[in-house]
Parts: structure tokens; sequence; C-alpha cells
């Protein structure tokens, strides 16, 4: 492992500052210093993107640069974002979300090409992902249209910057597609006692998501789990680790649910009737 510092001037000594994010060197360890034999553009090129994530720990970096390797591997990509509550602080593994942004192929090529990455990732490195590939245009619309996109982009690792501008102004709200989302979060409703923790989360989050995109907000991690406490009175490691009232929580998630479905309505007649 090799971490790249630049000497800069120190009022007694000299001194080289390394980020946190980093694989190995714990405080305390003896390291060697070499002169660096390629360019500095060499270095920044191949060095991930962070978006709205304060300390992660170690072997997750080493796993993200392990996932770029295999998906470059498979398939030529424009970028690479991992995002999901893989990158929440803690050994939390399983939520592990990945966009590759490329050039569409048919539905075929698609599923064949997830299929061999996500093997292989399950495979290298033990952890089952779940992949999107969608097209750069694709993603750039989404934004504007899907609370999903946002969400996920909100806080995130990429393997190039990101350069998309959410403005929550122009949000094009696509209300027949928000339905369709919504309809998800009803499992919930139905299914309380057979879901896992984490799967009321899940649910959970897509709903508040929808509700916050409809009232025209920006859309992020933070605040989406900000108003799951305010609304539930729960945390997220609470709700994940199924330790809820069954009773006072529906009765709110119903309450939300309904308020969220007819806003989605009204907004589906407004659209229809301009038609």
């Amino acid at each position: 492992m090799e971490l790249i510092g630049k000497i800069t001037k120190g009022s007694k000594i000299d001194q080289i500052y390394l980020p946190k994010k980093r694989i190995g060197f714990s405080i305390g360890n003896y390291v060697r210093i070499i002169p660096l034999d390629i360019s500095i553009e060499t270095i920044k090129r191949n060095k991930p993107y962070f978006y709205n994530i304060g300390d992660i720990e170690p072997i997750k970096l080493k796993i993200t640069k392990e996932i770029f390797a295999i998906i470059d591997k498979e398939v030529k990509n424009q970028n690479i974002i991992i995002t999901g509550s893989f990158l929440d602080y803690g050994f939390n593994f399983n939520d592990l979300d990945i966009l590759i942004i490329k050039n569409m192929l048919n539905d075929a090529e698609e599923k064949q090409i997830i299929e061999i990455i996500a093997e292989k990732i399950k495979n290298n490195i033990g952890i089952k992902p779940h992949i999107i590939l969608i097209d750069n245009q694709s993603l750039i619309k989404g934004l504007s249209i899907d609370p999903l996109y946002q969400s996920m982009l909100s806080r995130c690792i990429s393997k190039e910057r990101i350069i998309y501008k959410i403005d929550p102004e122009k949000n094009k709200i696509n209300y027949k597609i928000l339905d369709l989302h919504l309809l998800k979060s009803k499992v919930l409703i139905d299914n309380f006692y057979l879901l896992t923790g984490s799967e009321k989360y899940y649910y959970t989050r897509n709903l508040v998501s929808i509700y916050l995109f409809l009232k025209e907000k920006k859309l992020s991690k933070e605040m989406v789990e900000k108003k799951i406490k305010e609304l539930f009175e729960l945390d997220k490691k609470s709700l994940k680790q199924n330790l809820i009232d069954k009773k006072e929580f529906l009765k709110e998630y119903k309450k939300l649910y309904k308020k969220t479905f007819n806003l989605i309505m009204k907004g589906v007649k407004k659209q229809d009737d301009s038609k």
C-alpha cells in the first residue's frame, strides 16, 4: 500500500499530511518516505471522489477499489458510483448499491453484464450488490423525476467526478412513476410481521423520500433520516433492529402514506387535465 503526500514547510520541522480516508498506515506506524517517480496527475486520475462522507473504514475503501477494478474489466463505463448504507460508519456491508454509467445496451446484454458483475463481486468480496446500469442522459432525467436517484447521489463514492446539479425548482415530476414507487412501500402495511427491520427501514425510507420529493425538497440521505426520526420518533438503528411499536408506528406510517398518495393523485389529475 502506498499513500501520496506533499512536503509542506512548518515552523520547526517540515511535514507531510496524510488523508484520514486511507487504507492502512495507522497512527503510530513507522513509514519510509521516498520520492514520487510518477506524475501527480496520474495519481489524481486514479483517486475516487467522496461526496458527503466523513470517516470511512479502510476495509471499505479497499472494497470500493476492488469493485471499481472488477467492473472496469467487464464493461467500458463513464463512471461508477457506490452508495447505500454500505457507506455508513460501522461494519454494515449488506446494503451496497452500485450505479454504472455507460452507453445503453439491449435488455438481454444489460441483464447478462449485471449478473456477471454481481457474481464476481459476491465471489471475490463476499457481498451481494444491487446494481443499476444506466446511461448518462437517463440518469440526468431521473434526477429530476425520481427521488431514488437524488437520494443515492446525495452521499456516495464515485470513480469520476460527479457534475450533476439538482435544482428542486425545476423538478419535472412524473406522478405516475412516483405512484409505482409508492406502491412498494404499501408492502410494509400489509406484511408488517413478515418483514425484517432492514426491510422496514427500506420501505419507510422510500415513502419519506417520495413525500419530501413531492414537497419540492432537495433530497439527501440526512434529510430523509431526519424526517423519519421526526415522524416516527425512531432513529435508523432502532428501525433496522425492529425495535418499534407496531400500533404507534403503523398509525403514523398510514397517515403519511395517505397524505403522499393524495398528493400523487392530485398531480396525476393535473397532468392528465393539461393534455
